[in-house]
């Protein structure tokens, strides 16, 4: 294992962002109510009888949105200075997470969450909010809900902005930056927008304990990848360098532990009681206790590296998923996991300090065996071929991917060099080789 090498010297950029983050494992309700209550300077926000505006779909791009007005809407303007509410959420979700929004008032909820963000979904969703003058987002669930929360909000013409808070139940880390993304036409545009950054964000790890264990492993592999392109993204500086170490150091300790303790679903830890079997002491315990410990650490990793990514900017890693996504429309989560080896062995001989900070973070004795070994470990996704993405896709994929690589990125990067990348990612072969 390597040490983190110092940086040779302090003349940079670094941008603060401006959120309130809240941990509370169990909390999310309370804490919840808590928030909402001060948009308008309310007190906590308690329940009422009745129903709420329903918009949305199957949650399938297909789905058309409509709204259906109940009786008794909660949040109506006939409650005075309370804010108006849009809750975004799947409707999976808000089964698993009901205690969560049990205790909210709200005036729309919107359904038709789809990956990536289709610019249809976002239109129907835009239309919905300006027809009940929502005050405020709730965006619960992974960076799907987030992202569509977030163009909403970029869209707003509402005075002061749409304030998002962000109950995340992935490791999605979208909540923790001001990057959205949006697709039309087979295309993702993304952007910087600190209108789109939510406003607090509330982290509780009892809500991602009903994540299958596949995708808590390629989520979590995906907020790591944050932290890597921090490091050599346009704006990487001294700061976001120190929490992209830190967040995977933390995610990589985490993994393991999420990997071997899956959870069950919300509240099992106040049903589990004290139940510790199983423990391990390296694992950090067993049972529900063990799952709720790896977890916590997880979503603090994902904060770390979403913050960092958030202020460094995107990089090389980051450019050739959202062509993966946007235009073949591969999940997010597990095409982050497949390619983030082997942008590092394509970056990693011309960024010997960035890839030192992660073969510590790793405890290895380089970047990519660190990771390699990890992915290995969680038998994590290896192939972009078994998520639907062709070998005659290739071609046209490094064609979008080379005019838009970061000119930071620490090397040129060639037609040959990304064709060679694609075709590891698609087969599973290891990075770099040939």
């Amino acid at each position: 294992m390597r040490e983190q090498p110092v940086g040779p010297g302090l003349d940079f950029e670094y941008r603060t962002q401006r959120q309130r983050v809240l941990f509370g494992t169990g909390r999310a309700g309370e804490l919840l109510g808590e928030v909402l209550g001060k948009v308008l300077g309310e007190q906590p926000a308690t329940v009422q009888a009745g129903g709420t505006v329903q918009a949305g779909g199957t949650g399938t791009s297909t789905s058309t949105a409509s709204v259906i007005a109940t009786a008794g809407t909660l949040g109506a303007s006939g409650t005075p200075g309370a804010p108006r509410v849009m809750v975004i959420a799947t409707r999976r979700e808000m089964e698993r997470s009901a205690a969560v929004l049990a205790g909210i008032r709200s005036v729309l909820v919107f359904d038709e969450v789809v990956q990536h963000v289709p610019a249809e979904s976002a239109e129907r969703a835009h239309r919905a909010a300006q027809a009940a003058r929502v005050d405020v987002i709730v965006a619960l669930g992974g960076g799907s809900a987030i992202g569509l929360a977030k163009i909403l909000a970029l869209r707003s013409e509402r005075t002061g902005g749409l304030p998002i808070v962000a109950v995340p139940t992935t490791y999605s880390g979208s909540e923790a930056t001001a990057v959205w993304g949006l697709v039309e036409n087979g295309v993702k545009t993304t952007g910087f927008d600190l209108r789109v950054l939510p406003s607090t964000v509330i982290y509780d790890a009892d809500l991602t304990l009903s994540l299958p264990r596949e995708l808590s492993v390629s989520s979590a592999l995906n907020a790591l990848a944050h932290g890597v392109d921090a490091l050599w993204a346009p704006g990487a500086n001294p700061v976001s360098a120190l929490l992209a170490a830190e967040g995977i150091r933390m995610l990589a300790h985490a993994l393991p532990r999420i990997a071997v303790a899956p959870g069950v679903g919300p509240h099992t830890a106040e049903a589990a009681g004290s139940d510790t079997s199983g423990s391990d002491p390296v694992l950090g315990g067993g049972g529900i206790h063990g799952a709720l410990a790896a977890r916590k650490d997880a979503l603090y990793g994902a904060y770390l590296s979403a913050s960092a990514f958030s202020s460094a900017g995107s990089g090389l890693h980051h450019t050739i998923c959202h062509v993966l996504g946007g235009t073949f429309g591969l999940p997010h989560a597990q095409t982050h996991a497949i390619v983030l080896p082997h942008v590092i062995a394509l970056n990693a001989p011309a960024a010997t300090e960035a890839e030192a900070r992660i073969a510590a973070a790793l405890g290895s004795r380089t970047a990519v065996e660190g990771l390699l070994a990890l992915r290995d470990s969680l038998h994590a996704p290896t192939a972009l071929r078994d998520f639907g993405f062709q070998e005659s896709d290739i071609a046209r994929a490094v064609a979008l991917v080379l005019p838009a690589v970061p000119a930071s990125n620490p090397r040129a990067v060639t037609p040959d060099d990304l064709t060679l990348l694609l075709r590891n990612a698609w087969s599973g072969a290891a990075p770099g080789g040939r």
